[in-house]
């Protein structure tokens, strides 16, 4: 539930930025909710490697205990570039970013 309300203040600020911009079509509110899905499954990607590690222990077919990569830790950067591609895909930067209102978020 905490995730899932982070994501809306996230889908709310970058859709801000594209009204400021004149952008709101229906393909660039396509890539901001893109963007908030990579954002939530990054989230969920973070806590398991906090949680299991970057290896854990694993079971083979045969019954033995063995270590195992965490296969987010290679998927991490992948999402979080994804993500930055679509920020750039918007036009959305640091060098032109909106002011957001606070109570609206």
């Amino acid at each position: 539930l905490r995730m899932a309300k982070k994501s809306t203040k996230v889908r709310k600020s970058l859709i801000q930025q594209l009204e400021q911009k004149g952008a709101t079509l229906a393909h660039f509110i396509g890539l901001v909710d893109d963007y908030c899905w990579y954002y939530e499954q990054v989230a969920v990607m973070k806590k398991d490697i906090s949680e299991r590690g970057t290896t854990y222990t694993s079971i083979s077919s045969v019954g033995k205990e063995y270590e195992k990569d965490n296969p987010n830790v290679k998927l991490l950067p992948t999402y979080t570039r994804q993500m930055l591609q679509i920020l750039k895909d918007l036009g959305l930067t640091t060098d032109n970013v909106a002011q957001e209102d606070d109570d609206e978020l």
